[in-house]
């Protein structure tokens, strides 16, 4: 946030997890609207000192942990959840819409690598597909939280609200 005209942590008492192959990509990026937004929103945290760069397999804790799903971006993770037997993974880039499911090879304009992402698509689809574990899509309109079920050739995101 904007403080007497400089950016400061938004959660000064809060530690942040970023990437480290993620923040060595984008620090190398030339001058322009996303190194401006970098630099106001996450150099800030790290120049507090309030970040760790970590690995893209980095255990939180326990229960909560990262997993690689590169594509979008190189160092790019989704967030898994695993406790009591129950699990559940937040996409972060991995797709940006339901019907990626269904097209996994739909890559958007904004992956970096669109080769990568498709195939990680594919991997995070099937490995996901028919279990019960709750994917929680980022970007997805609301509902965004649901299940990965095969359909034939292709997987699709069925909802609470989905019949069968």
């Amino acid at each position: 946030m904007r403080v007497d005209g400089r950016w400061v942590p938004t959660f000064p008492n809060a530690r942040y997890l970023f990437g480290r192959s993620e923040w060595e990509h984008w620090s190398r990026e030339l001058p322009g609207p996303d190194r401006d937004a970098r630099d106001d929103s996450v150099r800030p945290v790290l120049d507090s000192g309030l970040a760790d760069l970590v690995a893209t397999n980095h255990r939180i804790t326990g229960e909560v942990s990262l997993q690689p799903t590169p594509g979008h971006t190189p160092g790019h993770v989704s967030v898994c959840i695993a406790s009591r037997g129950e699990a559940a993974v937040i996409t972060g880039d991995l797709m940006h819409h339901p019907v990626q499911c269904a097209e996994p090879d739909w890559a958007n304009r904004f992956d970096v690598d669109p080769h990568a992402a498709r195939r990680t698509r594919r991997a995070f689809l099937e490995r996901c597909s028919n279990r019960s574990v709750l994917v929680l899509g980022t970007h997805f309109a609301t509902p965004t939280g649901g299940h990965i079920v095969r359909d034939g050739a292709v997987w699709r995101f069925q909802t609470g609200s989905s019949s069968g």
